[in-house]
């Protein structure tokens, strides 16, 4: 009875302990094309440079530049391809 018992609160407080993990690492969304407008566009242009541009954007930055002028608007970043593979959570491996 007592093993039982112990087991069972053992269960509890591990589910606890990964439920509070869970919430202190929120799955990781792709930012809005507004925040990217606001985290990159330096000289409040409405554009985003290739120099302003970081990270996979500025890996893609030819793709993402419909028209190619040089710059990136926040349409371009609208209808800008989504990534293949979204990026993977903590605790869920992909199959």
């Amino acid at each position: 009875m007592q093993t039982k018992t112990l087991l069972l609160a053992t269960s509890f407080l591990l589910s606890g302990l990964t439920f509070a993990q869970d919430k202190q690492h929120p799955p990781k969304t792709p930012p809005s094309p507004e925040k990217i407008m606001k985290d990159l566009d330096v000289d409040n242009d409405g554009l985003i440079s290739y120099k302003e541009a970081k990270g996979p954007l500025k890996d893609d930055f030819k793709k993402v530049d419909m028209n190619q002028d040089g710059f990136i608007s926040k349409v371009e970043l609208e209808k800008a391809p989504k990534p293949k593979n979204p990026p993977r959570q903590a605790g869920n491996p992909q199959k």
